[in-house]
């Protein structure tokens, strides 16, 4: 695979759908004058691309802005209907999702890799990269071995080049059941404190068997922060009072 650090990204002309209309953005309209994160993956809907790299660049990004990043690109050699069927799909609306369909811009940042065993036909190999007005100044490429190795192009590893000493958010998940006060609470409390959660809902995500399996507790709310169990509405209460005051 080729570095192209200290180099420009390729001129290319994308083609992307927005409101059921073909725009055609260059390379100039991505990257002229700003600070961007790309990670370029080989294809949309794919288990590592959907279960992994999407979803933590999505979750890390409001911290890159924080950083000096204008935007984070999600890039693949696919086209532009599947590209934002996919963002849909992933819910990631911190991030632009970008069809490179033809792999002009992969072929021209060396990342163009033949993938016909799969079934793929040409796609891109997995980076990440930190474009600075089109010039590129640090590529994470993964290693040049069998299958789709998923080591460097992550969403922590650039943020601790980026930023090593950023702040990253919590990982937090809620156990609720609808009509609970407590759980309104509880989510109003996470809400105010500037905490992005996963709200998992009895009997739409999870039965009560698990949550006693995971909490020993059958009541809800059920609040874990970093793998670590707080609790119901009070002791989340006395978890952000503590942290708060830290």
């Amino acid at each position: 695979m080729e570095n192209h650090e200290a180099q420009n990204v390729p001129q290319v002309t994308f083609r992307t759908r927005r409101n059921h209309e073909w725009v055609d953005v260059k390379t100039d309209d991505v990257f002229k004058g700003k600070t961007v994160i790309v990670f370029s993956l080989p294809g949309a809907f794919t288990p590592t691309c959907s279960s992994t790299h999407v979803p933590r660049y999505n979750q890390l990004t409001p911290t890159f802005k924080e950083n000096g990043v204008d935007e984070v690109i999600c890039m693949s050699v696919n086209d532009a209907f599947v590209m934002n069927e996919w963002k849909k799909e992933q819910h990631a609306d911190n991030i632009t999702f970008i069809p490179d369909g033809n792999g002009d811009f992969s072929e021209g940042m060396g990342m163009l890799v033949d993938k016909e065993d799969l079934g793929f036909g040409k796609r891109s190999w997995r980076y990440s990269m930190l474009v600075k007005d089109g010039v590129v100044e640090k590529m994470f490429i993964e290693p040049n071995k069998p299958g789709d190795p998923f080591e460097v192009s992550d969403a922590d590893t650039m943020l601790n080049y980026v930023a090593p000493n950023a702040d990253k958010p919590k990982d937090v998940t809620i156990f609720t059941r609808p009509g609970c006060e407590y759980c309104v609470r509880a989510k109003g409390m996470l809400s105010d404190a500037g905490m992005q959660y996963e709200e998992l809902v009895l009997n739409r995500d999870y039965t009560e068997a698990t949550i006693r399996a995971v909490s020993g507790q059958s009541t809800v709310p059920q609040v874990f922060v970093n793998g670590d169990y707080i609790g119901g509405s009070e002791e989340l209460e006395q978890y952000l009072s503590k942290s708060k005051a830290a």
